[in-house]
């Protein structure tokens, strides 16, 4: 994960294709931004939004 000052975290799963991952996501209702950029490719964007959508988030990402 790369620092953030902001309400957003940018990071990317060491064993998960990102663009997979958001596509998951969205299935189940959480999304997340991904970058097409081949410098960022494997980064999400992940707002920081309220309780229940951060678990969503988590719950969603424990599912796959």
């Amino acid at each position: 994960m790369l620092p953030s000052a902001a309400n957003l975290i940018f990071a990317r799963h060491p064993q998960h294709d990102a663009a997979g991952l958001a596509a998951k996501l969205r299935e189940q209702g959480v999304i997340v931004r991904h970058f097409k950029q081949e410098r960022i490719a494997q980064f999400l964007r992940i707002s920081i939004g309220t309780l229940e959508q951060n678990q969503a988030l988590v719950d969603g990402l424990g599912e796959l």
